[in-house]
């Protein structure tokens, strides 16, 4: 039987960026926790650096949809996330994990992506193979009839990150995925997030400098709520000198690009 096909199917991209911010302010609670941000962000895997209080979550947060700006403009896909009008299709093409993941322990991590994947107004259809395939990219195939509550925080944050790709989102916000992954999960997720970023806009909050340089193909440093920085992995590496604190070129880049931000001086 042949089907309609829906005119937003068909229709061609008509922004150039996934994420485009001006003026970007933000609050979390009584807090200014962005401020005055000018950020663009097209396809491809981004790292979110910064230390803790930098505003990285909040700024996912406010990418997101779950908070929204304080003030300045913030397009998500070619719409305004300024108000209600165009938020349910951006949604619709979102794909969020966030710091900490709610759940329903019962719920068996199949049952759990499907539910997220109903909530994302996905075709009835199309979820259980949406769900399957979203399941064995992050290695649960074999855990997929398994209840919530019965496994590791590692197989929780992977499970975490299946219900952030099931809908295969236009743009993508990781906040933390790595935490309780071990090595070679970590390693996993790296090549996961490459072919993610293929086609899509990925953005990726961490403190570990080395996954944004393996998995990433830019980077964006804020520190205090601002844009500090932005660049590729190669010229963050290229930052930093054998005097800068670090374990890796990476790590050394990171924290001279701070240290200019805030106006230190190295000793």
């Amino acid at each position: 039987m042949t089907r309609t096909v829906d005119a937003a199917e068909v229709a061609t991209t008509t922004y150039a960026w996934q994420v485009a911010a001006d003026g970007l302010c933000v609050r979390a609670g009584r807090r200014m926790a962005v401020q005055g941000l000018d950020l663009r962000l097209g396809v491809g895997v981004h790292g979110l650096l910064g230390p803790n209080g930098a505003g990285k979550t909040t700024l996912i947060r406010a990418l997101a949809t779950v908070v929204s700006p304080a003030a300045g403009e913030l397009r998500l896909l070619g719409r305004s996330a300024a108000g209600p009008g165009g938020l349910r299709e951006v949604r619709r093409a979102l794909g969020y994990l966030p710091q900490h993941l709610g759940y329903y322990p019962r719920f068996t991590v199949r049952e759990f992506v499907e539910y997220m994947a109903w909530l994302k107004e996905m075709p009835r259809r199309e979820i259980p193979g949406a769900v399957q395939h979203a399941i064995d990219r992050v290695g649960l195939t074999d855990r997929a009839d398994a209840r919530l509550k019965t496994l590791s925080g590692g197989m929780l944050r992977r499970t975490g990150i299946a219900q952030a790709i099931v809908n295969s989102p236009e743009l993508l916000l990781l906040d933390e995925p790595t935490v309780g992954l071990d090595p070679e999960q970590r390693v996993a997720f790296r090549e996961l997030l490459r072919d993610l970023g293929a086609d899509a806009c990925v953005l990726v909050s961490t403190h570990l400098v080395e996954d944004v340089v393996a998995a990433c193909g830019a980077v964006v440093l804020i520190h205090d709520g601002r844009l500090a920085w932005q660049g590729t992995p190669q010229e963050l590496t290229a930052e930093g000198g054998a005097g800068d604190a670090g374990d890796s070129p990476a790590e050394r880049g990171y924290t001279a690009l701070l240290r200019r931000h805030r106006g230190e001086v190295k000793r």
